[in-house]
């Protein structure tokens, strides 16, 4: 062995990648001779939180891009097993030995036991937003797009779960479905158009087993719900799915819907990684972590973003969301290279929390706090969410060794400010 601290980082999401960049950029700062490797199933980046999108070409980063100028290797592949008694982690025939290991390998999405799930679509990942792509070309690529359809509810979509993920997307479906119909772009409000879309068999169905659509949304509910109906988007509240078919779905009521889409969005878990890190767990299968980012009871790992569970503010905890896995994934990193160095490590406190709810051509809805009190709506929401999906969110993507050192810094951003909009821009 060459004496050389080895930092082994278990995935390359928003949590996973700032982890490694804060733990080049303090080994860098304190030098600390370290050796950091990033461990990624692919080579990309994903800007996960865009899958609701219908152009996901600009959602993806090559990894490499950010991690070759600031020294962190990456190794492509799954990981099979981490043995935190030995310090290793297994990518396949491969052994990585680590000093300091981060899980951040994300989350995944709750997947129903119901007869006929392989039917089902989803967005929680981007190889299952571009099988949705396919499935939506295929629809329109089958003779007569214009007339009646002949397989029923060909145009019609159901979105299951109304969190943010299913509220985005079912906003945005109205506007892709008349796009791939052929209709103009003065048609994609769709206000009053409900019953006519209906007759062409145009549908979307936003279903949740709650009392109320966005009901875990807070004050930003009513907002939503308000979008969500002059879009023509029917909600169905109180519903369940009792079984899946290619051509539709059946409610635990007995009620068939005939329909050729049913996209899953109801509910995440921790990454199955965190099995194989004997700390202990809450409901979602998060590791408890302390103010360092660290797992409790087990030394030398560290674990951020969507498999961990954290006291963000001493009364909160931490939610799976972006907002959260960027910094912690910072704390991560700089405090593994801490714990290395024996210098003083970084508590994470965050006080704030916000929310951003795309409402597709309708704008969006800002929330701030945990009550989710509503700031703002319409098109200047709208534009400060665009602000965060497509350029906060984003590392460096020039290759600038120094910029991305100094976006990985282990600091709290503050929340995004309203965007102004210009004096003729609609609200």
């Amino acid at each position: 062995m060459d004496g050389i601290a080895r930092i082994v980082v278990v995935g390359g999401g928003f949590a996973g990648l700032w982890s490694a960049a804060a733990a080049a950029r303090t080994a860098d700062e304190l030098r600390v001779p370290v050796r950091i490797a990033l461990v990624n199933r692919n080579d990309q980046h994903s800007i996960r939180v865009r899958n609701y999108e219908a152009d996901l070409a600009a959602t993806r980063v090559p990894l490499h891009g950010v991690l070759d100028p600031i020294g962190v290797s990456l190794v492509v592949g799954d990981v099979t097993d981490i043995d935190t008694a030995r310090h290793a982690v297994h990518v396949g025939d491969t052994v990585l030995p680590y000093d300091k290991l981060i899980l951040a390998s994300g989350s995944e999405l709750a997947r129903p036991a119901l007869p006929g799930a392989e039917h089902l679509f989803d967005i929680d990942t981007y190889a299952g937003a571009m099988r949705l792509q396919a499935h939506f070309a295929a629809l329109a690529a089958l003779p007569g797009p214009h007339a009646p359809p002949a397989r029923p509810g060909r145009w019609t979509v159901v979105v299951v779960g109304s969190g943010a993920t299913g509220v985005e997307l079912a906003c945005e479906l109205p506007a892709r479905l008349r796009a791939l119909l052929g209709e103009g772009e003065g048609e994609r409000k769709g206000e009053g158009k409900g019953e006519a879309e209906r007759a062409r068999g145009m549908r979307v169905l936003l279903v949740d087993r709650n009392g109320q659509i966005a009901s875990h949304l807070g004050g930003a509910q009513a907002a939503i719900e308000r979008a969500c109906r002059a879009l023509g988007i029917e909600l169905m509240p109180r519903t369940s799915l009792a079984a899946v078919a290619a051509d539709g779905v059946t409610l635990t009521n007995g009620t068939v819907i005939a329909a050729a889409t049913v996209v899953w969005c109801a509910g995440m878990r921790a990454s199955g990684l965190t099995a194989r890190v004997p700390g202990d767990r809450d409901t979602q299968g998060r590791l408890l972590v302390d103010a360092y980012m660290r797992v409790q009871g087990v030394p030398d790992v560290f674990a951020a973003g969507d498999v961990a569970h954290a006291s963000i503010d001493g009364v909160h905890p931490s939610v799976m969301s972006c907002q959260h896995a960027r910094p912690m994934g910072r704390y991560a990193g700089y405090n593994a290279v801490c714990s290395i160095a024996g210098t003083a490590m970084r508590a994470l406190d965050i006080d704030w929390y916000t929310n951003i709810i795309d409402l597709g051509p309708l704008g969006a809805v800002y929330a701030q706090g945990w009550d989710r009190v509503v700031v703002d709506d319409g098109m200047r929401a709208k534009a400060t969410k665009q602000v965060i999906n497509r350029e906060r969110i984003y590392p460096p993507r020039d290759g600038d060794r120094a910029a991305i050192f100094a976006a990985a810094a282990a600091e709290v951003q503050r929340p995004p400010a309203l965007k102004p909009l210009g004096p003729d821009a609609a609200r």
